[in-house]
């Protein structure tokens, strides 16, 4: 079921093939369906299947700047699978490792990039409307060739909090991935890109992002990886290794 306190969210069925589908997605959120758009409805967010994929839209652009959860790799990754793990997060998440939980999945990029270097990757993502648009991404996944031909095993998706899920684990993987949402550095800067605007709108704050990590260092085997803004704190202390970016890090904490 859905629930915000500062977005309310519907279905919009735009073509009649897909009618059965938007019925199911609407009565699994527990959300309204709607049969055609209306900018005179009261709902901030609209999802609707389009081009063979989910996606999310805006009251304010109902047709324009939809956005959905991207397989592609994205610019400046390789598109060969393996992709070369020679970057800053392959070396965070280390060369030993194999399995690693994504904690903090939000629209999978990250994700889908360490699923394209080989890893063996489980998802948890709290949100209803991201698992919903995940589940779609990962459908899609599924159907391209290259995957079907190597018989890849696909990100594995569950929804539900992060803190719950990492104590029931029964296997600890070799790494807890988490790329919690930080605070923009000043009330002045930019805008964040539109993905994490309707992020921070739909979910709001991270608040409990010091118990999620509490948590995942208990939950590991091996490490915990933290993705950060280049401005923020590192959020448990100081780090055993960092590796920077222009603008981002990922702090790596060992289990002793």
């Amino acid at each position: 079921m859905f629930h915000s306190k500062s977005a309310k969210l519907a279905v919009i069925n735009q073509d009649q093939a897909e009618l059965s589908d938007c019925q199911a997605l609407a009565k699994e959120l527990a959300i309204p369906l709607y049969l055609s758009t209306d900018k005179n409805n009261n709902e901030d967010f609209f999802l609707s299947y389009q081009d063979g994929c989910l996606k999310l839209l805006d009251k304010h652009s109902l047709i324009k700047n939809a956005l959905m959860v991207n397989i592609e790799p994205r610019s400046g990754e390789q598109h060969s699978y393996p992709a070369p793990r020679k970057n800053n997060l392959a070396k965070a998440l280390g060369r030993k490792t194999k399995t690693v939980i994504d904690a903090t999945t939000g629209w999978g990029q990250d994700a889908l990039f360490i699923f394209r270097m080989g890893y063996q990757i489980q998802c948890f993502e709290r949100s209803p409307i991201m698992a919903v648009l995940l589940k779609d991404a990962f459908l899609r996944l599924s159907h391209l060739k290259w995957v079907q031909e190597l018989a890849l095993n696909l990100p594995q998706l569950t929804h539900g909090n992060a803190i719950e899920l990492l104590t029931q684990l029964k296997i600890a993987p070799d790494c807890i991935y988490l790329d919690p949402m930080f605070p923009p550095k000043r009330k002045k800067s930019a805008l964040a890109k539109k993905p994490m605007q309707v992020l921070h709108k739909l979910l709001g704050q991270d608040d409990d992002k010091e118990q999620l990590f509490i948590t995942a260092m208990t939950a590991t085997a091996k490490r915990v990886v933290v993705k950060s803004p280049d401005y923020a704190e590192p959020l448990g202390g100081k780090p055993n290794e960092s590796f920077k970016g222009k603008l981002l890090r990922y702090d790596v904490y060992f289990k002793h």
